[in-house]
C-alpha cells in the first residue's frame, strides 16, 4: 500500500511538473512582449504611406507633365485600389492565410511598391523630359514610363490590403486571453495606443516627410519611406517567435455568399408553419428561434428541408452551401439594412478627397509664418489631423460632462445624430473653400497673374486653415459616428466589417470623385474654352467646381435625413433612454438634499 501511494505520488509529482513546465510554454506566446513590434509595423507603414500622398499631385504634374484632372484620376484610382485591397486582404487572412502570415507579405510587397515608386525619381529614363518652357512644348510619357508608375501604385495597394485590415485584429490576438477584466484594460489601452500612434504618423509624414520633398528633392523624399517601409517589414518579423498565430477560419464574407446563394437555390419553397423552432437551423448554445421577418426572402437560406440530410451528428450543417444558420441570416440583414445610411458618407468623403486642388491654392499663396520660416504647401492637412485629434481628445473630457452638467442630466449625442452633424460641417468646409478660392482668384486677375500659375499672391495661404479645420471635425463626428453605429447595431462576430465598411465608401467616393472630376473637365473645356479645373490654378474656376460639390452635399445632407428617418431608433437608444432616466433621479436626489 504504501509503495502504491509513493508511486502515486511520484506519478502526481511528474504531471504537477509536466503541467508546470507546459503553462510557460503557452503564456511565452503573446502578451506585451510583442505590441512594439506590431505598433512599429503599423507606425512605419503609416508614415512612409502618408508621406506620399500630400505631394504626389505635384509629382505628377512636375516630372510626368500630366495635366491637373489625368493626374488627380490616377491619384483617385490609387486611393480606391488602396481601400479596396484591404477588404480582399481580410477575406485571405479569415479564409486561407492568417493574420500573420497576410501582414507579413503586405510588408514586403509594401516595401517593393516603395523601391518601384522610388526608382522613378532615380532613373531619368523612366520619366519623360521636362517641358520645354521657351517652346511651350511638353513630351507626354511613353507607355512603358506610365506603366512603372502604375505599377508602383498597384504594388502599394496590396501591400496595404495586407497590413491594414489585419494589424489592429493581430495585434488583439496577443492580448486576448480569456475574460481577465485585467487583459480587457490591457486590450483598450492597446487600442488607445494603436490609434494614437496613427495619428501621431501621420503628423510625422506631414511635418518630415513632405518638407524633406520639398528641399532635398524626389529622390531623398521617395528615398526615406523605403528605409521606413523596409524598417517596418524588418520590425514585424523580428516577433516573429513569441507571436501568438491563429489559424484561418470561415471568412463572414464567405457567410454572407452562402446565404445569398442557399437564399436563391431554396426560392421556390413553401414555408407552412413560419413559428416552428425545429424548420430553422441554428448554432449550438443560440437564443434564436426564428429569422426576423425583415427581408424574409433570406430566411429560406435556414430552412431545414430533410434533417437526416441536411444536419451533421454534431448539430452543425452537412453543407453551408446548402443550408445556413439563423444568426448568419440576421448578419447579413443587419448589413443590408445599415447600407443606405453608410451611402451618406460617401459624398463626405469626396469632399476629404479633394486635397489636389488646396494644394495647389497653397502653393500660389503666400506661406511664410516669419520672414525665414515657410510653411510647407504639402503640410496644410497637419490642421485636420490636429483638429480631429483635439475634438476627440475633449469630447469625452470636458464637452460632454460639461454639458452635463449644465443640463443637470447625461448629454450624449447619438450616433447617427454625429454622422448628420459631420455631413454638415463637411459642406460648410466645401462653402468656406468655395468662398476663399473666390477670393484669391479674383487677387491673382487683379495682381496680373492670370497667365502665370506660380506666381505667388499677396495673400496668406492660413485663409485655407479654417477649412481644414472644419473638414476635421467633420470627420470627428461622420467617421467615428459610424464606427460607432456600425457597433452598435451589428454583432460582436460582425466587428470587423464595421472598418471594412469605412474603407469601402472611401473606395467609392474616390471612383466618383475621378468620375466628378472628368466629366466637369470634359464639359466645361468644350469649344476652346479653359476648363474649370484647368492645370493652370489661375486660368480655371475651381470656385465654381467647389459650388457644384456643396450642391451635392446639400442633396445628400438631404438624403441622409431621409434614410435616417426610415432607419428609426437604433439600439443605442434605448441605452441612451435608461441613462436620461438615470439623470432625471439623480437631480431629483439633488434637489431633495
Amino acid at each position: 500500500m504504501e509503495e502504491n501511494k509513493v508511486e502515486i505520488t511520484k506519478s502526481d509529482q511528474m504531471e504537477s511538473t509536466l503541467t508546470t513546465h507546459q503553462v510557460p510554454k503557452r503564456s511565452q506566446k503573446g502578451g506585451i512582449i510583442t505590441m512594439p513590434f506590431i505598433i512599429a509595423n503599423e507606425s512605419f507603414e503609416r508614415v512612409a504611406s502618408f508621406g506620399l500622398i500630400p505631394n504626389m499631385i505635384v509629382y505628377l504634374m512636375t516630372e510626368y507633365n500630366l495635366g491637373l484632372t489625368k493626374g488627380n484620376n490616377i491619384l483617385y484610382l490609387w486611393a480606391a485600389a488602396s481601400n479596396f485591397m484591404p477588404i480582399l486582404g481580410a477575406f485571405l487572412s479569415d479564409s486561407y492565410l492568417g493574420r500573420f502570415l497576410t501582414i507579413g507579405l503586405g510588408s514586403i510587397v509594401s516595401v517593393l511598391g516603395t523601391v518601384l515608386l522610388w526608382l522613378t525619381a532615380m532613373i531619368p529614363q523612366a520619366r519623360p523630359p521636362p517641358c520645354n518652357q521657351l517652346k511651350g512644348s511638353c513630351k507626354s510619357a511613353i507607355t512603358a514610363q506610365m506603366a512603372l508608375l502604375v505599377s508602383s501604385f498597384a504594388v502599394l495597394s496590396i501591400g496595404a490590403g495586407g497590413v491594414l485590415p489585419c494589424s489592429l485584429s493581430f495585434g488583439a490576438d496577443q492580448l486576448a486571453k480569456g475574460d481577465n477584466p485585467r487583459n480587457a484594460r490591457v486590450l483598450r489601452s492597446f487600442f488607445g495606443l494603436y490609434y494614437a500612434s496613427q495619428a501621431i504618423s501621420i503628423v510625422l509624414a506631414m511635418t518630415i516627410i513632405v518638407p524633406i520633398q520639398d528641399h532635398f528633392g524626389w529622390k531623398v523624399g521617395f528615398g526615406i519611406p523605403v528605409m521606413l517601409m523596409f524598417i517596418s517589414a524588418v520590425s514585424f518579423f523580428l516577433a516573429s517567435p513569441f507571436y501568438v498565430k491563429q489559424k484561418a477560419k470561415k471568412s463572414l464574407f464567405t457567410g454572407f455568399a452562402q446565404v445569398i446563394a442557399v437564399a436563391y437555390k431554396n426560392r421556390k419553397l413553401t414555408i407552412l408553419n413560419k413559428s416552428s423552432s425545429e424548420l430553422y437551423h441554428r448554432r449550438k448554445n443560440s437564443c434564436l428561434i426564428a429569422p426576423t421577418e425583415k427581408l424574409r426572402c433570406l430566411n429560406k437560406a435556414c430552412i431545414i428541408r430533410d434533417p437526416k440530410l441536411d444536419i451533421a451528428l454534431d448539430g452543425s450543417a452537412s453543407n453551408p452551401w446548402c443550408l445556413c444558420a439563423i444568426e448568419e441570416v440576421e448578419e447579413l440583414k443587419a448589413l443590408i439594412k445599415v447600407i443606405p445610411l453608410w451611402s451618406t458618407g460617401i459624398m463626405v468623403a469626396i469632399s476629404f478627397s479633394q486635397s489636389s486642388f488646396p494644394l495647389l491654392q497653397a502653393k500660389s499663396m503666400d506661406r511664410h509664418i516669419i520672414s525665414s520660416l515657410e510653411f510647407p504647401a504639402a503640410s496644410f492637412g497637419f490642421f485636420t489631423i490636429i483638429t480631429l485629434a483635439i475634438w476627440v481628445a475633449l469630447y469625452d473630457r470636458v464637452i460632454l460632462p460639461l454639458a452635463s452638467k449644465i443640463r443637470g442630466k447625461p448629454v450624449r449625442l447619438g450616433a447617427i445624430q454625429r454622422i448628420g452633424i459631420g455631413i454638415f460641417l463637411s459642406c460648410m468646409a466645401l462653402v468656406v473653400s468655395t468662398m476663399v478660392e473666390n477670393i484669391r482668384l479674383r487677387k491673382a486677375i487683379k495682381q496680373g497673374f492670370i497667365n502665370n500659375p506660380n506666381a505667388v499672391l499677396d495673400m496668406s495661404a492660413f485663409w485655407l486653415v479654417p477649412q481644414y479645420c472644419l473638414l476635421g471635425l467633420a470627420e470627428a463626428f461622420n467617421a467615428i459616428g459610424q464606427l460607432e453605429f456600425y457597433y452598435s447595431e451589428f454583432p460582436k462576430s460582425m466587428s470587423s466589417i464595421a472598418t471594412a465598411l469605412l474603407g469601402l465608401g472611401i473606395a467609392v467616393a474616390s471612383l466618383l470623385a475621378s468620375l466628378i472630376q472628368s466629366t466637369v473637365d470634359n464639359l466645361t473645356s468644350r469649344g476652346g474654352k479653359e476648363s474649370w479645373v484647368s492645370k493652370c490654378i489661375n486660368k480655371g474656376h475651381y470656385d465654381y467646381y467647389y459650388w457644384l460639390l456643396v450642391i451635392m452635399s446639400f442633396f445628400n445632407l438631404l438624403y441622409f435625413l431621409v434614410c435616417s428617418w426610415t432607419y428609426g431608433p437604433c439600439t443605442e437608444e434605448g441605452a441612451e433612454e435608461g441613462a436620461d432616466e438615470e439623470g432625471e433621479g439623480f437631480k431629483e436626489g439633488q434637489e431633495l438634499q
